[in-house]
């Protein structure tokens, strides 16, 4: 069995299940093999030569189901060949489809503005389970079918395993180099003040909340404890493109205290590469071992900037610079389970079907992807009910939560409900 088959098989069934019970579970289409294992589950034809990688392989809609969950490849049916419960849904090609991105390979025209692909063009959007992580689905259907085979399963009680609480660095400070002073001026704003916040504390700078920020994360940080609940900062690098600015030293008095504070309050420093690099990959390298320069520490995780983590190959290029795990893959213009799993996930790279050690840690909410209008334009009420409906579906399956909120918006000046709504969800987690 190919590695990367028997890593989704064992994916499925959970890192608590015992190595007999995943050999009890076969993947082939050859009836002369049946006898070999309890369970078999029968290729589509996903895998084969003449149809993966090509545009006939994506899924039509309407998808089948089975128990009620979204079937991606195989039929619906199921028979008992002599002892071997033959299953017909390819829960393999199902699974892989989703946490390899496979759709973002083979349909590379579609990328918006940013060179991203959209959510509200996926599969899992069109189909209505893009707020379903069913990669979880298809293990609990699986375990449900070992069960009724007399094999004794332990089942874990609900709950989130891991939370993230992360914050991209996209702008540290609102006016605090003269570079910002002559921009305020063009802006049209009063001098006096953009000199008062340039020269005043760095605690009056607007956009400097990360003391607020990171004592809000500390309550849940405390309640928890921190092996079940870590706070992550990613820091730019690099860049040169419009989208990458304001660009920010990483030597000077502020950022040094903010790394400071970053220390004080144990949270651990990512690296936030470029929009540049999202078109550019190489460039990672030296983005990262800027950033390691500059907090004398080595850098192993990484969010691209604006998410534009374009490529599913680009994969490649992060575990050259050296980074062994990422945070981006979530979609900007709808929150969800991107991967289709709320787990954290090995990248088995579609192009090779090569399984590597890199682990790709889904991105469950990005604050702005609720609130602003071009994305999914939520109130606030609207806005919770959604961010609980992921948490809730992420505690229902043992899964790993990840939240995105950048600093400015806990800004004084924001008019939206992105400050409420996190110290809301917050409080939540505190129950967890």
């Amino acid at each position: 069995m190919k590695d990367f088959i028997q890593y989704i098989i064992r994916f499925l069934l959970g890192d608590d299940i015992p190595g007999e019970y995943i050999t009890a579970i076969g993947y082939t289409a050859d009836p002369r093999l049946y006898n070999k294992y309890s369970i078999v589950i029968h290729p589509s034809g996903f895998f084969d030569s003449h149809l993966y990688g090509k545009p006939s392989s994506i899924p039509t809609l309407p998808l089948k189901l089975i128990d009620d969950i979204p079937l991606l490849f195989g039929e619906a049916k199921e028979e008992m060949i002599g002892d071997t419960l033959v299953l017909r849904a390819d829960l393999v090609a199902s699974t892989y489809f989703l946490i390899t991105r496979y759709e973002e390979m083979i349909r590379r025209d579609m990328r918006d503005e940013h060179g991203r692909f959209p959510g509200k063009q996926s599969l899992p959007y069109k189909a209505g389970f893009l707020h379903r992580p069913v990669v979880e689905e298809y293990g609990l259907y699986l375990r449900n079918k070992l069960r009724q085979l007399g094999l004794q399963l332990h089942e874990e009680k609900p709950g989130i395993r891991q939370i993230y609480l992360t914050h991209d660095v996209d702008a540290p400070f609102y006016c605090r180099s003269w570079r910002n002073v002559i921009r305020e001026i063009k802006n049209g704003e009063n001098i006096i003040t953009a000199l008062k916040i340039k020269n005043g504390n760095l605690e009056s700078d607007p956009f400097y909340t990360f003391p607020k920020l990171f004592a809000e994360n500390e309550k849940l940080v405390t309640a928890l404890g921190k092996d079940r609940c870590k706070v992550i900062c990613f820091f730019k690098a690099g860049g040169n493109s419009v989208q990458d600015k304001p660009v920010y030293k990483l030597i000077g008095k502020d950022i040094k205290n903010l790394f400071a504070l970053c220390d004080q309050f144990q949270v651990e420093i990512g690296l936030h590469s470029s929009y540049q690099a999202g078109n550019n990959p190489e460039l990672i390298v030296k983005e990262k071992k800027k950033l390691e320069s500059a907090i004398k520490k080595e850098i192993k995780l990484n969010r691209h900037h604006f998410l534009s983590f374009r490529e599913p190959e680009h994969t490649a290029f992060l575990q050259k610079a050296g980074i062994f795990e990422d945070f981006t893959l979530g979609y900007a213009d709808v929150a969800g389970f991107r991967l289709g799993t709320c787990r954290s996930v090995r990248w088995i790279n579609p192009a090779t079907r090569k399984l590597t050690s890199f682990l790709l840690h889904p991105l469950t909410i990005m604050e702005c992807s609720l609130s602003e209008k071009k994305y999914m334009g939520l109130s606030y009420e609207e806005a919770l009910a959604y961010c609980l409906g992921l948490i809730n579906q992420t505690a229902t399956h043992k899964g790993d939560l990840v939240l995105l909120w950048h600093n400015t918006a806990f800004a004084e000046h924001k008019a939206d409900y992105l400050n409420k709504l996190y110290t809301d969800l917050i409080k939540k987690l505190m129950n967890e």
